[in-house]
This record gives C-alpha cells, sequence and structure tokens, in this order.
C-alpha cells in the first residue's frame, strides 16, 4: 500500500500508529475497539509494508496534537506520548520518534535519515565534506550515527569523530540549508521510509487478543483478499502449534512454564497436546499434573486463552535467546 501523507483515512492513521507504536501498546488499544474498528484498522496494517517518514510525521504530530487539545485529559499530550513510545517501544526506536516528533512537535533536522538502512545512508553523505557529516550524525539517534561511523574507512572515521566533539554551536539556517539539500536528495531516490511488516505485526497482536477478535479479523480481511489473510494466518502462531516443536525443546518450554499456568492452558487442547505434555515430564511430576486438571473446576475461556497466550510468549522468548525454534503456520521446524 502506497501511503500520502496528504490522503489518509482515519483508520489508516491508526494503522500507522498502532505499527508504530507496538505490539504491547497495539493490542491494549485493540481490546478497547469495536469489531468494526478492529476490521478497518487490521486490514490496513495487514496491506502496509513501509511508513514514509513525513506521513509518520504527520501522524504523530496530529497524535500528539490531538491530545493537548482535549480538555477531558488530565496528562499532558506530550508527557502521556513519552510513556506510551517509552512503554512500546525499546530504546532506538523510541529515540527515533523523538526525533521525527521534535520537541514539542517542531521539526528536527535530518530526522527522514533515521529510518534509512546505512548502507543507504552512506551512499547520501559519503561525499559530503566530513565537516558536513560530522553535523548530520549529531543529529541522528546515537544507534544509528554509531553504525555509519563504524562502516566509514578508518581515516575519515577519525576525522568525522573529531569533528563531532569540536562542532559547537551552528547557525541554525546553515543547519536548515543542508537539511533541504539532503531531503532533495532523499527525493531523487524514492524518500525515506519506515520499513514495516504490516502482516507479522498483525499476526503478533492478533496472537494475543480473544478468539472472537481474531476470527472476526480474518474473516473480514479474507472477504477483502483470500490471500493476505492466508499470509497473516501464516505468520501467526497458535498453542496447537506446539505439538510440532522437538520433545527435548519442548521440555525447555515445560520447565519455564508455571504449573498452574499449564493447568489452564492444557483445559481445551486436544488430546494429543496433553499427551505430548505428559510424555515430556517426569512420571511423578506427569501424575501430579493429571491429579490437579482432575480436580480443577469451572475455568473461564478467556483465562484458558490467556494462559495459552503467556504459553506462547514463553516459547517465543525462548526462541529469542535461541534455545528452540518455533514453526508457524504449518512451516518446518529446524533444531
Amino acid at each position: 500500500m502506497k501511503l500520502s501523507a496528504d490522503k489518509l483515512s482515519g483508520p489508516q492513521k491508526a494503522a500507522i500508529l498502532f505499527l508504530t507504536m507496538g505490539e504491547e501498546y497495539s493490542t491494549a488499544l485493540f481490546k478497547e475497539l469495536d469489531e468494526a474498528s478492529i476490521k478497518k484498522i487490521g486490514k490496513y496494517m495487514s496491506e502496509i509494508t513501509h511508513i514514509p517518514s513525513d506521513v509518520l510525521s504527520k501522524v504523530m504530530d496530529e497524535f500528539l496534537i490531538n491530545f493537548k487539545g482535549d480538555s477531558d485529559v488530565v496528562i499532558s499530550g506530550e508527557d502521556f506520548l513519552k510513556q506510551v513510545v517509552n512503554k512500546s517501544l525499546d530504546k532506538e526506536k523510541a529515540r527515533e520518534v523523538f526525533k521525527v516528533i521534535g520537541e514539542k512537535g517542531s521539526s528536527v533536522p535530518f530526522s527522514d535519515l533515521a529510518y534509512i538502512p546505512v548502507e543507504n545512508l552512506i551512499s547520501i553523505i559519503q561525499g559530503e565534506h566530513p565537516q558536513t557529516i560530522a553535523l548530520i550524525l549529531s543529529y541522528l539517534p546515537y544507534e544509528k550515527a554509531a553504525e555509519v561511523l563504524k562502516s566509514l574507512p578508518e581515516e575519515l572515521k577519525i576525522d568525522i569523530a573529531l569533528r563531532i566533539v569540536q562542532i559547537g554551536q551552528v547557525d541554525v539556517e546553515i543547519v536548515n540549508e543542508l537539511d533541504k539539500v539532503i531531503k532533495n536528495e532523499l527525493s531523487k531516490i524514492g524518500g525515506a521510509t519506515r520499513k514495516c511488516d504490516g502482516i507479522e505485526t498483525l499476526a503478533n497482536i492478533l496472537n494475543q487478543v480473544d478468539g472472537f477478535t481474531e476470527e472476526s479479523v480474518l474473516s473480514h480481511i479474507e472477504n477483502e483478499d483470500g490471500d493476505l489473510a492466508d499470509l497473516v494466518r501464516q505468520k501467526m502462531f497458535v498453542f496447537e502449534d506446539l505439538l510440532q516443536i522437538e520433545n527435548r525443546h519442548f521440555r525447555d518450554i515445560l520447565q519455564n512454564v508455571d504449573n498452574q499456568l499449564l493447568i489452564k492452558a492444557l483445559k481445551t487442547t486436544s488430546d494429543e497436546m496433553k499427551n505430548k505434555v505428559f510424555t515430556n515430564l517426569s512420571e511423578r511430576a506427569s501424575e501430579m499434573l493429571k491429579e490437579d486438571m482432575e480436580v480443577m473446576g469451572p475455568v473461564k475461556l478467556s483465562e484458558v486463552e490467556e494462559a495459552q497466550q503467556e504459553t506462547i510468549k514463553i516459547a517465543k522468548r525462548l526462541e529469542s535467546e535461541g534455545r528452540i525454534v518455533l514453526a508457524k503456520g504449518g512451516e518446518d521446524v529446524f533444531v
């Protein structure tokens, strides 16, 4: 989907905001929306693959202004935004967002460069004078500037590092003029964009919402575009997919899951899943689990789904640590 800053609908703006703010924030908001809104926003999220920096800036600025102008909001919009960004994004992404928004919504020079891959960024600035490169790097997020500096030739790297230390005060007109020149260069190569896998983001969010919301969104997308819905489903990971995990890795998951959580998670699962759990526990632990399951009373479906989602989160954490590999949508497992 090609996004234009001047032609954004309300659901598109919401989709961009959700994709930018991260899965935790988006999931929490999804649970508060009505079904119609979830369907519209979810569809746009699944179609977005990149967000141009001018579009991101416009959406964020509007978000900030709306909260500042709402007399019913107890805390200031800026404070709220900072809380949301800091809780939802890692430090580098949070810093990038604030670079785009700027202090109290003002424009920050070279903010477009924060979203460009390092190799592309280097090709844009490598012909500039070392003093110019030093100035540009001083405005970038620290991690991005470090990546660029690390990739430069040794002699140039040292020269630029020294110039960054000695920058001092620079005439704002010079900075703004240089920013215009860089923006012009960007326009020639297609502009700065933020890569965004809307399909994977939506899949991860749907993994954490209730079953009704999940099916509602997927059904709506399927009516519009069956292939797109299939791509989202392929990215999703559900509790029963744990059956595909090799036993030695499955045991790693069980060792990290609280017994009471596991009992709830198994409440509605297939016999095959229950047997997989029992066979991967010690005989004593397996017997104790069976006894606990037999005496367990009725459990709300929402609690069962929450327990299964929490187990999936634990499995994904182990995957991120390199201890297991999770298959999604029927993909093969490599261990």
